[in-house]
């Protein structure tokens, strides 16, 4: 990938839907690739006719933020912009009609993107935040997306790490709004109930002398990442962020970089209905083998951080290898199908 892959960005579209990234909060993911793609120089190339992918570069935090009308509960005027768009390239470059799109590849962590682009773009490469297979995921063509709450865009990777293991003092630890199906039921079994299971809502702003959530994050063995209205969470990459073993509770996510990363072996799943033996569950698992995956979420922390200048196995890197692999893959399956 390195020394073979050209990337073709459109110029058309306009702000703030089209090339104004939001590099801060919980969407956050969309925005930094945006930024790190229309600024590189190695990848890029501005003639189409050389280019292997071709980024439509959209952020579908801002087509909700510019476009959805409050309360209307339609999102067909957001579907549309994005059709309308679609047509002009289309009619514009050669490059959609080649392929149908399948060399096109879109990035975005809005809840919502599964579902506009799932007809318009059927045929691209989707990297998702939300990536789940009941809502048309397709693996090996979709990218799951990382979801990275940047709190500070200056500095993406202030308070990196955490305590080492053996000052690690709490088992388990959740706090979060009540999203969703699973977090209600995480705190029926949980809230207040096991003084190892530090499980919360929301956390209100802790007073002095008090653990805040980061701080919380930085002192647990295993940090729940529990669904909300969708299968994905940010607390998996802020787990891995702050060095806690991410315990993951979503029966349909799909990890991100599954193909080169080995999720066993530095986070624990545990299905929705097992929420009752979360901690017999946590317990279960031999200190030996709890420092293994405490030691394997410090070496892949690298893929998931985002840095003012990409650097090397970074996750601007991984989500870019990511297209990259399933566009290859699609390539060398089509032919066989196509045969047989």
């Amino acid at each position: 990938m390195e020394n073979t892959l050209k990337v073709y960005i459109y110029r058309e579209g306009e702000r703030p839907v089209f090339h104004q990234p939001p590099i801060k909060g919980i969407y956050a993911s969309e925005g930094w690739f945006m930024k790190l793609m229309q600024a590189n120089k190695k990848f890029i190339t501005k003639n189409g006719r050389k280019a292997h992918l071709f980024y439509l570069p959209f952020s579908s935090l801002m087509l909700e933020v510019a476009l959805y009308v409050p309360d209307s509960h339609s999102r067909k005027n957001l579907e549309q912009y994005l059709k309308n768009y679609l047509d002009m390239i289309r009619a514009k470059y050669p490059f959609w009609n080649r392929t149908g799109g399948a060399d096109h590849f879109l990035v975005a962590c809005h809840d919502w993107a599964a579902s506009e682009t799932l007809q318009l773009m059927a045929n691209s490469i989707r990297a998702l935040c939300n990536s789940d297979i009941r809502e048309g995921f397709k693996l090996g063509k979709d990218v799951s997306l990382p979801e990275t709450n940047v709190r500070i865009p200056q500095n993406p990777l202030r308070q990196l790490g955490g305590k080492p293991p053996s000052q690690r003092r709490i088992l388990a630890f959740f706090a979060g709004s009540m999203h969703g199906y699973v977090r209600p039921i995480l705190l029926k079994y949980w809230e207040n109930k096991d003084p190892d299971m530090k499980i919360y809502g929301i956390m209100p702003k802790a007073k002095k002398g008090k653990m805040n959530y980061i701080q919380h994050m930085k002192s647990s063995k295993y940090c729940i990442c529990a669904k909300g209205y969708e299968v994905n969470s940010p607390r998996v990459v802020e787990a891995i962020f702050y060095e806690c073993v991410p315990v993951i509770i979503s029966d349909n996510f799909v990890p991100p970089f599954f193909q080169v990363l080995n999720w066993e072996s530095f986070a624990v799943f545990i299905l929705e209905k097992d929420i009752p033996n979360l901690k017999s569950i946590l317990l279960s698992i031999p200190e030996k083998s709890y420092l293994e995956m405490q030691m394997r979420v410090k070496q892949v922390q690298q893929h998931f951080l985002w840095h003012a200048k990409p650097v090397k196995y970074d996750l601007f890197h991984m989500i870019l290898h990511s297209v990259w692999y399933n566009r290859v893959l699609q390539i060398r399956v089509r032919p066989k199908q196509l045969l047989g």
